[in-house]
Protein backbone atom coordinates (compact mmCIF):
# COMPACT_ATOMS: atom_id res chain seq x y z
CA UNK A 1 0.00 0.00 0.00
CA UNK A 2 1.38 3.12 -1.35
CA UNK A 3 1.94 6.50 1.49
CA UNK A 4 -0.43 8.12 0.08
CA UNK A 5 -2.74 5.37 0.03
CA UNK A 6 -2.47 4.89 3.67
CA UNK A 7 -2.78 8.75 4.35
CA UNK A 8 -6.31 8.76 3.25
CA UNK A 9 -7.42 6.13 5.19
CA UNK A 10 -5.96 7.49 7.78
CA UNK A 11 -7.39 10.79 7.42
CA UNK A 12 -10.91 8.86 6.92
CA UNK A 13 -10.62 7.06 9.77
CA UNK A 14 -10.19 10.24 11.81
CA UNK A 15 -13.13 12.24 10.21
CA UNK A 16 -15.10 9.19 10.50
CA UNK A 17 -14.45 9.46 14.56
CA UNK A 18 -14.48 13.12 14.58
CA UNK A 19 -18.19 12.75 13.29
CA UNK A 20 -19.02 9.98 15.93
CA UNK A 21 -17.86 12.21 18.65
CA UNK A 22 -19.91 15.24 17.45
CA UNK A 23 -22.69 13.03 16.73
CA UNK A 24 -22.68 11.47 20.42
CA UNK A 25 -22.59 14.62 21.96
CA UNK A 26 -24.98 16.15 19.87
CA UNK A 27 -27.24 13.20 20.56
CA UNK A 28 -26.72 13.57 24.81
CA UNK A 29 -27.47 17.35 24.11
CA UNK A 30 -30.96 16.11 22.57
CA UNK A 31 -32.13 14.14 25.10
CA UNK A 32 -34.81 11.73 24.92
CA UNK A 33 -37.31 13.76 23.44
CA UNK A 34 -35.19 15.02 20.66
CA UNK A 35 -34.26 11.95 19.66
CA UNK A 36 -37.14 10.48 19.75
CA UNK A 37 -38.48 13.59 16.84
CA UNK A 38 -34.95 12.77 15.65
CA UNK A 39 -36.02 9.31 15.03
CA UNK A 40 -39.28 10.52 13.57
CA UNK A 41 -37.67 12.60 11.29
CA UNK A 42 -35.92 9.70 10.01
CA UNK A 43 -38.77 7.85 9.36
CA UNK A 44 -40.64 10.56 7.63
CA UNK A 45 -37.42 11.51 5.45
CA UNK A 46 -37.25 7.11 4.45
CA UNK A 47 -41.01 6.90 3.50
CA UNK A 48 -40.58 10.43 1.00
CA UNK A 49 -37.47 8.82 -0.58
CA UNK A 50 -38.79 4.98 -0.74
CA UNK A 51 -42.13 7.24 -2.53
CA UNK A 52 -39.85 8.46 -5.20
CA UNK A 53 -37.53 5.67 -5.82
CA UNK A 54 -40.46 3.78 -6.22
CA UNK A 55 -42.34 5.85 -8.40
CA UNK A 56 -39.48 6.99 -10.46
CA UNK A 57 -40.42 4.28 -12.94
CA UNK A 58 -42.85 1.57 -14.06
CA UNK A 59 -41.46 -1.54 -11.94
CA UNK A 60 -39.22 -1.01 -9.26
CA UNK A 61 -36.64 -4.17 -7.48
CA UNK A 62 -37.97 -3.97 -3.90
CA UNK A 63 -34.34 -3.89 -2.93
CA UNK A 64 -33.96 -0.84 -4.28
CA UNK A 65 -36.61 0.58 -2.62
CA UNK A 66 -35.65 -0.81 1.04
CA UNK A 67 -31.99 0.45 -0.28
CA UNK A 68 -33.22 3.93 -0.75
CA UNK A 69 -35.27 3.83 2.35
CA UNK A 70 -32.74 2.43 5.16
CA UNK A 71 -29.98 4.77 3.52
CA UNK A 72 -31.84 7.91 3.75
CA UNK A 73 -33.13 7.01 7.22
CA UNK A 74 -29.58 6.33 8.28
CA UNK A 75 -28.19 10.22 6.57
CA UNK A 76 -30.86 11.29 8.48
CA UNK A 77 -30.35 10.46 11.71
CA UNK A 78 -26.57 11.35 11.56
CA UNK A 79 -26.89 14.90 9.75
CA UNK A 80 -29.39 15.50 12.52
CA UNK A 81 -27.18 14.53 15.21
CA UNK A 82 -23.71 16.06 13.99
CA UNK A 83 -26.02 19.43 13.63
CA UNK A 84 -26.77 19.52 17.04
CA UNK A 85 -23.21 18.52 18.33
CA UNK A 86 -21.68 20.97 16.31
CA UNK A 87 -24.82 23.26 17.77
CA UNK A 88 -23.34 22.51 21.26
CA UNK A 89 -19.49 22.91 20.42
CA UNK A 90 -18.98 25.64 17.99
CA UNK A 91 -22.67 27.46 18.57
CA UNK A 92 -25.34 28.01 16.46
CA UNK A 93 -24.22 30.86 14.07
CA UNK A 94 -21.35 28.66 13.21
CA UNK A 95 -23.39 25.47 12.77
CA UNK A 96 -25.84 27.77 10.24
CA UNK A 97 -22.54 28.80 8.05
CA UNK A 98 -21.48 24.97 8.09
CA UNK A 99 -24.94 23.64 7.04
CA UNK A 100 -25.11 26.11 4.62
CA UNK A 101 -22.13 25.71 2.75
CA UNK A 102 -22.94 21.76 3.06
CA UNK A 103 -25.77 22.34 1.10
CA UNK A 104 -24.42 24.37 -1.64
CA UNK A 105 -21.72 21.98 -2.12
CA UNK A 106 -23.96 19.31 -2.23
CA UNK A 107 -26.37 21.33 -4.62
CA UNK A 108 -23.27 21.85 -7.22
CA UNK A 109 -22.64 18.65 -7.06
CA UNK A 110 -26.04 16.88 -8.21
CA UNK A 111 -26.65 20.13 -11.11
CA UNK A 112 -23.14 19.02 -12.25
CA UNK A 113 -24.02 15.46 -12.28
CA UNK A 114 -27.26 16.00 -13.91
CA UNK A 115 -25.57 17.59 -16.26
CA UNK A 116 -22.89 15.08 -17.47
CA UNK A 117 -25.58 12.73 -16.94
CA UNK A 118 -28.55 14.47 -19.60
CA UNK A 119 -25.14 14.47 -22.06
CA UNK A 120 -24.07 11.16 -21.74
CA UNK A 121 -24.97 8.80 -24.69
CA UNK A 122 -27.40 5.91 -24.20
CA UNK A 123 -25.58 3.10 -23.24
CA UNK A 124 -25.35 0.01 -25.05
CA UNK A 125 -27.56 -1.76 -22.75
CA UNK A 126 -30.07 -0.23 -24.56
CA UNK A 127 -29.45 -1.55 -28.05
CA UNK A 128 -29.58 -5.42 -26.47
CA UNK A 129 -31.72 -7.31 -28.83
CA UNK A 130 -32.56 -4.94 -31.84
CA UNK A 131 -32.95 -5.94 -35.15
CA UNK A 132 -34.47 -4.91 -38.04
CA UNK A 133 -37.81 -6.48 -37.33
CA UNK A 134 -37.78 -4.84 -33.79
CA UNK A 135 -39.45 -6.86 -31.08
CA UNK A 136 -41.63 -9.47 -33.11
CA UNK A 137 -38.14 -10.79 -34.46
CA UNK A 138 -37.19 -11.38 -31.01
CA UNK A 139 -38.29 -15.02 -29.24
CA UNK A 140 -40.91 -14.95 -26.36
CA UNK A 141 -37.67 -16.13 -23.94
CA UNK A 142 -35.66 -13.08 -25.16
CA UNK A 143 -38.53 -11.17 -24.76
CA UNK A 144 -38.61 -12.01 -20.85
CA UNK A 145 -35.26 -11.49 -20.58
CA UNK A 146 -35.64 -7.75 -22.01
CA UNK A 147 -38.11 -7.11 -19.35
CA UNK A 148 -35.89 -8.07 -16.51
CA UNK A 149 -32.79 -6.39 -18.08
CA UNK A 150 -34.57 -3.07 -18.67
CA UNK A 151 -35.57 -3.14 -15.48
CA UNK A 152 -32.68 -3.42 -13.86
CA UNK A 153 -31.12 -1.04 -16.40
CA UNK A 154 -33.95 1.70 -15.51
CA UNK A 155 -33.27 1.69 -11.80
CA UNK A 156 -29.84 2.91 -12.40
CA UNK A 157 -30.63 5.44 -15.30
CA UNK A 158 -30.41 8.95 -14.39
CA UNK A 159 -30.56 10.54 -17.34
CA UNK A 160 -34.39 11.51 -18.31
CA UNK A 161 -33.58 10.56 -22.49
CA UNK A 162 -32.09 7.29 -20.94
CA UNK A 163 -34.88 6.36 -18.72
CA UNK A 164 -37.94 7.40 -21.81
CA UNK A 165 -35.99 5.02 -24.28
CA UNK A 166 -35.93 2.09 -21.52
CA UNK A 167 -39.45 2.78 -20.61
CA UNK A 168 -40.76 3.23 -24.09
CA UNK A 169 -38.81 -0.48 -24.91
CA UNK A 170 -40.75 -2.01 -21.72
CA UNK A 171 -43.74 -0.98 -23.15
CA UNK A 172 -42.87 -2.49 -26.14
CA UNK A 173 -41.96 -5.68 -25.13
CA UNK A 174 -45.00 -6.08 -23.21
CA UNK A 175 -47.38 -4.96 -26.47
CA UNK A 176 -45.42 -8.06 -28.07
CA UNK A 177 -45.91 -10.72 -25.13
CA UNK A 178 -49.45 -9.46 -24.91
CA UNK A 179 -50.14 -9.70 -28.57
CA UNK A 180 -48.33 -13.31 -28.51
CA UNK A 181 -50.50 -14.39 -25.71
CA UNK A 182 -53.33 -12.63 -24.23
CA UNK A 183 -54.23 -15.06 -22.23
CA UNK A 184 -51.11 -16.11 -20.62
CA UNK A 185 -50.13 -12.50 -20.32
CA UNK A 186 -53.38 -11.59 -18.25
CA UNK A 187 -52.18 -15.13 -16.31
CA UNK A 188 -48.67 -13.21 -16.02
CA UNK A 189 -50.33 -10.29 -14.37
CA UNK A 190 -53.09 -11.66 -12.24
CA UNK A 191 -50.63 -14.12 -10.45
CA UNK A 192 -48.35 -11.19 -9.37
CA UNK A 193 -46.11 -9.72 -12.05
CA UNK A 194 -43.23 -7.83 -10.96
CA UNK A 195 -39.83 -7.27 -11.59
CA UNK A 196 -38.39 -10.39 -10.74
CA UNK A 197 -41.03 -12.67 -13.01
CA UNK A 198 -40.14 -13.59 -15.98
CA UNK A 199 -43.46 -13.33 -18.18
CA UNK A 200 -42.33 -15.54 -20.96
CA UNK A 201 -42.96 -18.08 -18.41
CA UNK A 202 -46.95 -17.49 -19.24
CA UNK A 203 -46.71 -16.84 -22.81
CA UNK A 204 -46.69 -19.22 -25.58
CA UNK A 205 -46.34 -17.42 -29.00
CA UNK A 206 -43.86 -17.41 -31.49
CA UNK A 207 -41.70 -14.16 -33.60
CA UNK A 208 -42.71 -13.16 -36.71
CA UNK A 209 -39.41 -14.05 -37.97
CA UNK A 210 -39.63 -18.35 -37.01
CA UNK A 211 -37.78 -17.69 -33.30
CA UNK A 212 -39.18 -20.50 -31.58
CA UNK A 213 -41.06 -19.49 -28.66
CA UNK A 214 -40.56 -19.88 -25.21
Amino acid sequence: MSFRALLSRAALALLVLTGAVVAAIGGVALGGSGLVAVVLAAVVCASLAAGVVRDGATVQPRQVVVDAAWRTAAGTVAVLLLLSGCAVLAGGTVTALLAGSALAAGGARWALRRMAAERRPAPAVLLHGRTDGGVRALSTATLGQEWIRTARALAGAQAPSVRAELVHRRQETLDELERRDPAGFARWLTEGATVDSDPAEYVVGRATRGYDAA
